[in-house]
């Protein structure tokens, strides 16, 4: 079934990164409440690599402040809350649980390149479906690179395990804070049929 036009607008055609918030707060339910959306789209071998931190005390956010890059601190400073969507680099390791018909796991051990693609490739579809969920609920998102990932890194996974992939800010954004909407390239520019 066609979602509504409503839903389209609400998900994607007027979705907008924001970058200036409202003073609302998001709940502890609601980041949940993203993520048991989120974790429900597809990974390959249903490997599930990202792993997320939500930075919403004061004290947390003074810990990011040092790692952003000047442009992303207002943005993230004033948001409700910014998530780091990260990549667990022993992914492979739960995958007896998450793909329990084959040894998926053998696939990965000992095999660094392809633990790293795998992880980058499937956090960043999983960071995507979480923008997805953030919209879905009635808030909106702020998605963004432009930190120290190395400090970060350091920072909020000082296990070495996990690594970050972008940060998101989210929460009820401000619509007079928005640029003017950026130019999409059309079917023609971007899509071959063959």
């Amino acid at each position: 079934m066609k979602l509504e036009q409503q839903a389209m607008d609400q998900l994607f055609l007027k979705a907008r990164s924001h970058n200036g918030w409202q003073g609302k707060q998001v709940s502890d339910e609601q980041l949940k409440e993203i993520y048991d959306l989120m974790r429900m789209g597809p990974t390959s071998a249903n490997s599930c690599p990202a792993r997320l931190v939500f930075i919403k005390s004061t004290a947390a956010k003074e810990r990011l402040k040092v790692c952003l890059d000047e442009g992303n601190l207002d943005k993230s400073m004033s948001a409700p809350v910014v998530a780091i969507i990260g990549m667990d680099l022993e992914f492979y390791e739960q995958l007896p649980k998450l793909f329990p018909h084959t040894d998926a796991k053998a696939w990965f051990v000992g095999k660094t390149e392809k633990i790293k693609e795998t992880a980058f490739r499937n956090s960043s579809l999983q960071g995507a479906y979480f923008i997805m969920a953030v919209r879905s609920l009635g808030l909106d998102a702020g998605p963004m690179s432009g930190f120290n990932s190395q400090k970060l890194d350091e920072t909020f996974f000082p296990d070495g395990k996990v690594k970050s992939n972008f940060i998101c800010a989210i929460g009820y954004g401000d619509e007079g804070k928005l640029y003017a909407r950026g130019p999409r390239l059309a079917f023609d520019e971007a899509c071959q049929i063959v």
